[in-house]
């Protein structure tokens, strides 16, 4: 092992492709993260487990790209938050005007509508919205007063499609279609053609204005949502959350936990083992039966007593996973370590009065770091795993998106027998790619350092 060096690592392990394979995997998830970083708020993150932050979103909606693959097209769910704004005064009325203007190509009808809003201004108001169809049609939706304010003040309100109002206006213009409109819904008639209930294709323009006697008086923020059933690139769970941010911060924190723990726990095992080989008799004894102890317990119960009796914290988490992952390269250590210090360079060193902390570090430590890094990479998909295992059970920290998270809240709210596979396989499959990208490059680490695993 000593006649390895860093170059001829580096030689070796480019020479072989399930390594190269590896690391080309493990620089897209390193990228992903930092995008996911940069990108995503870190108050959406900590917004995950929120249902108001949400709201806006569908629920269970497919990915929009499944649209490609289908004959009839899934409406896709639009929010629309930058209108067209215009101003108007006349004989002491001032008029505020906000377009939206949507596509709607889909050959099936919307969920449903909302007009979100936020208006500054004070006395008595009249908000409207009316529509104008692709066939040209204008269609009176609502008119209705907002609450009076003595001061110029902010009032917020969502107005939904399936308010009273809004189908009794419908009803009143029942003239423009040649079908009865008395059992459908609201987007249902707004979205139809005139001669049959059948979606109608085209350019809609929703038409916001609010009337009052304030020229100051303005809209502040304004949104409309077309509730569809399609949403983002990966779909949203029965919560409404947009699943691709779930899985994009998964990436970070499972390679967070992968490599912490690992990490950890190799450098633990090797300064533990190497030092109970160095010293031997009464010492290596005594710490290895501390080892089998450590050893013989059952993990995974023992993690699940842990989180349900102390804590679920992901950190803690981390730390109990530590504990439990040093054993085993504390035994291979120790054995690599009792080879070593036969060797004449230690005995020399031994012999000069070096201290022990000096021998370990400097003669012996050097001679594993090709196993370190072996080790290191084949236990960071164990780390991995075991969190999603105990997310899974629901002993996982639920303040975070983590894949295994991810899969128990898909688990609760029965996504399997729903068919709704985009809850499943995606993080399902970052679990794989994550576990296998380590793999394939422990694998060839593993290659330099026994060369006898060599094909």
């Amino acid at each position: 092992m000593s006649s390895i060096t860093p170059t001829e690592i580096k030689e070796e392990f480019f020479k072989n492709k399930i390594g190269i394979a590896g690391i080309v995997i493990l620089s897209i998830l390193i990228l992903t993260s930092i995008i996911a970083v940069i990108t995503i708020p870190v108050e959406t993150f900590k917004e995950w487990n929120n249902p108001g932050s949400w709201i806006s979103y569908p629920k269970v909606a497919i990915p929009v790209w499944v649209n490609l693959f289908l004959s009839e097209k899934i409406p896709e769910h639009k929010i629309l938050e930058s209108p067209k704004i215009n101003y108007d005064t006349a004989e002491n009325i001032s008029v505020t005007y906000h377009q939206f203007g949507i596509n709607f190509d889909y050959d099936d009808f919307p969920n449903d509508f909302i007009y979100e809003f936020s208006a500054k201004y004070s006395g008595s108001t009249l908000l409207q919205i009316d529509i104008i169809r692709p066939d040209g049609i204008h269609l009176k939706l609502l008119s209705t007063s907002l609450p009076n304010l003595d001061s110029n003040s902010i009032h917020s309100e969502r107005v939904f499609s399936t308010d009273d109002s809004i189908k009794k206006n419908l009803i009143l213009q029942s003239d423009k279609f040649l079908f009865s409109l008395n059992n459908l819904s609201a987007e249902d008639i707004v979205f139809s053609k005139a001669e049959k209930q059948e979606p109608l294709k085209g350019n809609y323009v929703f038409l916001i204005k609010m009337y009052g006697n304030n020229s100051e008086n303005k809209i502040q923020e304004s949104k409309l949502i077309i509730g569809g059933k399609a949403f983002g690139i990966m779909g949203t769970d029965e919560l409404r959350r947009d699943l691709a941010v779930g899985l994009l911060w998964g990436t970070p924190l499972a390679l967070f936990i992968g490599l912490v723990v690992s990490i950890a726990s190799v450098v633990m095992g090797l300064l533990y083992g190497v030092y109970a080989g160095y010293r031997g008799k009464k010492t290596d004894e005594v710490m290895m039966r501390f080892n089998d102890v450590i050893y013989a317990l059952p993990a995974l119960p023992f993690l699940i007593i842990l989180s349900v009796t102390i804590s679920n914290s992901i950190f803690v988490l981390v730390g109990f996973l530590m504990v439990f992952g040093w054993v085993g390269i504390a035994k291979v250590a120790r054995s690599m370590s009792l080879q070593i210090k036969t060797r004449g360079y230690v005995e020399a060193a031994t012999m000069m009065g070096q201290k022990d902390s000096k021998i370990v570090l400097r003669h012996i430590l050097p001679q594993l770091l090709p196993y370190a890094f072996a080790s290191i990479a084949i236990s960071v998909p164990a780390a991995i795993t075991t969190e999603a295992g105990l997310s899974f059970l629901g002993l996982g920290d639920p303040s975070f998106p983590t894949w295994g998270q991810i899969l128990h809240d898909a688990n609760v709210y029965g996504a399997a027998s729903r068919g709704l596979w985009w809850w499943i396989l995606p993080p399902g499959v970052m679990i794989a790619i994550t576990g296998l990208a380590f793999v394939f490059i422990g694998n060839a680490l593993d290659s330099i350092v026994n060369p006898k695993l060599k094909r």
